[in-house]
């Protein structure tokens, strides 16, 4: 099918739901965007969708904004590591999306794409994930546990009530405006004299690429199934000697023993439990980092048709977002990637 309009994005104002609209703002598409607050709401309507008030947690408000509409974008979630409460994170992603898809059909949409992630995917360590991998059986965040959960609930969910769902599954999303996680090792390769790393591996994805692999999805997807978007995957070395050229510094590199992270994770979750403070790592985060990633997404290419950007142009296109910004002034310390 198609994607013709109205259509509806939750999550338009962060990240990769802002992508998504200037995508379909960009093919012609009416395009309505949920916002629960003016913040939200004055970012999506810059980016030329129509803003309508309302709230994943409010069923009511869903199935208003989806009325008229022939598909609907769920991008809305939360994305968080080493907080002091995962409940909220879990309330929204899960039952957010449940309420999404029965609002929806309430509404009489006939396909809903469904933002889920490569994380979801919970592959075994040392092993490339894919649409098909088998599940570790076991949850390295909380994070992770709520997208996998989502994506069950949102394909069973819609089962039962008669909507097409395809889901989609970014990789670590990289490009302008990206200020937070992988991004942060990008501002510390570009000002500081001294990054500490961890050996591992991570999987991108360009955002516009992430915004493409969910039209196409939109319009070619099978019902039912999940698309894995990823361009890339380096190690981290690798990421940083390509973030050195770029930049054209060469900042010392010191890698950090596993058995050190995996204990400074250990430590600082009672600390910020004690403390009550979200801290920048935990054990979850420790596990992340050093379980690794390494995504396969190549069925988006065959079935769906993206064309991947290569890792250099994304990673020099953010840069230059970060220098225009002044975000790469040097701060001649070392800093924490």
């Amino acid at each position: 099918m198609a994607v013709r309009g109205p259509a509806l994005v939750t999550g338009g104002s962060g990240f990769v739901g802002g992508a998504l609209v200037r995508r379909l703002v960009g093919d012609g598409l009416e395009v309505r965007a949920l916002a629960r607050s003016a913040e939200a709401a004055a970012r999506v309507e810059s980016l030329g969708a129509l803003v309508v008030r309302g709230d994943v947690m409010d069923p009511s408000s869903i199935t208003s904004a989806a009325a008229g509409c022939s598909i609907v974008f769920h991008a809305a979630g939360v994305n968080a590591m080493c907080g002091v409460d995962a409940s909220m994170m879990l309330r929204v992603n899960v039952e957010g999306s449940r309420n999404v898809v029965g609002a929806s059909a309430a509404a009489g949409v006939e396909r809903l794409v469904y933002t889920s992630s490569a994380a979801a995917i919970g592959e075994r360590r040392g092993t490339v994930g894919r649409e098909d991998s088998p599940h570790r059986g076991s949850f390295l965040s909380s994070y992770e546990r709520s997208k996998f959960l989502a994506e069950r609930v949102v394909f069973e969910s819609a089962s039962e009530a008669g909507l097409e769902v395809v889901a989609v599954n970014p990789a670590s999303v990289q490009g302008p405006g990206r200020t937070t996680g992988t991004a942060r090792l990008l501002v510390a390769a570009a000002t500081s004299r001294l990054v500490p790393i961890v050996n591992t591996t991570v999987s991108f994805v360009d955002v516009d690429d992430c915004a493409d692999g969910h039209v196409r999805a939109g319009e070619r997807g099978a019902p039912g199934e999940r698309y894995v978007l990823s361009g890339g995957v380096l190690t981290t070395r690798a990421l940083m000697e390509a973030l050195q050229g770029l930049a054209h510094r060469r900042p010392k590199t010191v890698v950090l023993p596993r058995v050190l992270v995996s204990l400074a994770g250990a430590l600082a979750g009672p600390v910020g439990r004690l403390l009550r403070r979200d801290v920048p790592l935990c054990p979850e985060l420790a596990r992340t980092l050093l379980h690794g990633h390494a995504y396969d997404g190549s069925r988006s290419e065959r079935d769906l048709g993206v064309r991947y950007t290569p890792i250099e142009e994304t990673l020099r296109r953010t840069i230059a977002w970060h220098r225009d910004r002044g975000g790469l002034a040097s701060r001649g310390r070392g800093a924490s990637a």
